[in-house]
């Protein structure tokens, strides 16, 4: 008898949930050790429960070797993401300008405290590094679609000019058989060239 297949939604009974988490994590382990075993790779698996207990698997390398090489390879992705959470925390970039400008208001310059100044100074920072990852990500999108656009273009152009060579071979092999213009029209030779607007 086959297995019924099981929608994949949320479990609403705590017990079935509980009982479901404990058997697929027992079963992800055991695929993470298979892998690491069969393919000779080094597995590291991090599992969160919903209680937020804590599950973890490494195989041959130490878990922290291991996620201390994820951290080397992925440092900018994770120094993005942070910063990208700091900015959400600070919320919009216009709250932000209005809350420098309601403590920087010349009436409140006195009262104002160091904590406060350096707390703004950091948020200012994190959305100016948050802007500028955004508009970096965008010059690269942009960069990206231009070498597309030129590799067209350079395809285009190597059409345009084996067209060109044909047409003049074509015209060398007229000259050369010494053919009147109005003969050459008889000559059942294929000749494409780039229509003039």
């Amino acid at each position: 008898m086959g297995r019924k297949k099981l929608e994949i939604k949320p479990i609403e009974n705590k017990s079935s949930r509980q009982v479901t988490f404990s058997k697929r994590r027992n079963g992800l382990i055991e695929k993470a050790r298979q892998l690491s075993v069969l393919c000779d790779a080094s597995v590291a698996l991090l599992v969160v429960s919903a209680s937020r207990k804590l599950y973890s698997f490494s195989s041959g390398d130490n878990l922290v070797k291991i996620l201390d090489r994820y951290g080397k390879q992925h440092g900018d992705d994770l120094k993005a993401l942070d910063r990208q959470s700091k900015a959400l925390d600070c919320g919009s970039h216009h709250e932000l300008l209005e809350l420098v400008e309601s403590k920087l208001e010349e009436s409140n310059v006195d009262n104002v405290s160091v904590g406060s100044l350096v707390q703004l100074e950091e948020h200012l920072e994190n959305a100016l590094s948050v802007t500028r990852a955004r508009k970096t990500e965008l010059m690269l999108k942009l960069v990206e679609n231009l070498k597309e656009k030129e590799k067209l273009l350079e395809e285009e152009n190597h059409v345009l000019a084996s067209q060109m060579e044909k047409s003049n071979l074509v015209r060398a092999e007229a000259d050369n058989m010494d053919v009147s213009p109005g003969q050459i029209s008889d000559i059942n030779l294929p000749v494409t060239l780039p229509l003039l607007n």
